[in-house]
C-alpha cells in the first residue's frame, strides 16, 4: 500500500482524489487535507497569502498520521503566482515541514509535460487572463513553448467547482490550439478526473488536467508506477 498526500485549498473539486484512487484501482491512498484558503480569489494578492508557508505547514502533520509518502500542494495558481524560482522555494520549505519528498502542481504540469515528451502547450484556463499568464510564464521558465493561452475570469473556486462536463469540453475545445501538442486545464477547483478519456478522445490529443497531474506528480515522488486505462495518456500503460 502507497499513500501520497495532498494539500488542497479550501472545498471545490477535491472529489476528484476519491474518484481518480477508484478509477486507478490499484493499492494507493490519496489522503487529502485541506487548507485555509483565506479570501476565495484569482487575484496575485490572494494567491500570494493562500500559498504562504505556515498555511501549508498546519497541514503536514494530518497527512504524516495518514501514512503518506510524499506531498503535493494541489494548487497550481497558489504555487506558479510566486514564479519559478519562488516556487521551488516554496516546495522545498514544504519539503523540510513535511519531512517527506514535496511537490506542487505547477510543477507536476512541468514534468507530465517533459514525461510525454512535449514542447509546445496550449493553457485552457478558468482564470482571469492575468494570471492565466503567470501560469504561461512559469511554463515558458521551465522550457515549454506555450502556443496559445485563454483565460475564462472566473475570479473565486467555488464557481469554477460547479462546472461539469458541458463547461469542462467546452472549456477544452475553445482554448485548444492546432501547432500545441497537449492542452492543458489547469485548474485544481474543475472537476476533470470523469471527462479524461472524453477530452483526450475528442481533442485527438492528450490532456493534461490539475488534479491529474497532482495525483501523477505524487506518484512519482514515492517511486511509484500506476497505470489506468480512463486516466489520459499521462496514465497510460507503456506498450
Amino acid at each position: 500500500m502507497t499513500a501520497v498526500g495532498f494539500l488542497y485549498p479550501g472545498h471545490s473539486a477535491e472529489d476528484d482524489y476519491e474518484r481518480i484512487e477508484q478509477m486507478l484501482a490499484s493499492d494507493i491512498r490519496l489522503p487529502v487535507v485541506h487548507t485555509d484558503i483565506g479570501e476565495d480569489a484569482h487575484r496575485v494578492d490572494a494567491l500570494l497569502t493562500m500559498g504562504e508557508d505556515d498555511r501549508l505547514a498546519a497541514g503536514v502533520e494530518e497527512l504524516r498520521l495518514a501514512g503518506a509518502e510524499a506531498v503535493v500542494w494541489a494548487c497550481t495558481s497558489g504555487s506558479f503566482v510566486y514564479g519559478w524560482d519562488g516556487a521551488h522555494e516554496q516546495i522545498r520549505n514544504l519539503a523540510r515541514a513535511a519531512g517527506m519528498p514535496a511537490s506542487s502542481t505547477s510543477f507536476a504540469f512541468a514534468h507530465a509535460i517533459q514525461h510525454l515528451g512535449a514542447t509546445r502547450v496550449a493553457v485552457a484556463a478558468t482564470y482571469p487572463e492575468d494570471v492565466a499568464d503567470y501560469f504561461a510564464d512559469f511554463l515558458k521558465s521551465a522550457g515549454t513553448e506555450v502556443t496559445a493561452t485563454r483565460g475564462s475570469g472566473i475570479i473565486t473556486a467555488a464557481e469554477v467547482g460547479t462546472w461539469g462536463r458541458d463547461e469542462v469540453l467546452e472549456l477544452a475545445l475553445a482554448g485548444d490550439h492546432p501547432s500545441a501538442e497537449i492542452l492543458l486545464l489547469p485548474d485544481t477547483a474543475l472537476h476533470t478526473a470523469a471527462y479524461l478519456a472524453e477530452l483526450e478522445q475528442v481533442l485527438g490529443k492528450p490532456v493534461l488536467t490539475a488534479n491529474q497531474v497532482s495525483v501523477w506528480e505524487a506518484l512519482r515522488l514515492a517511486e511509484r508506477r500506476v497505470w489506468g486505462d480512463r486516466m489520459g495518456k499521462l496514465f497510460a500503460r507503456p506498450t
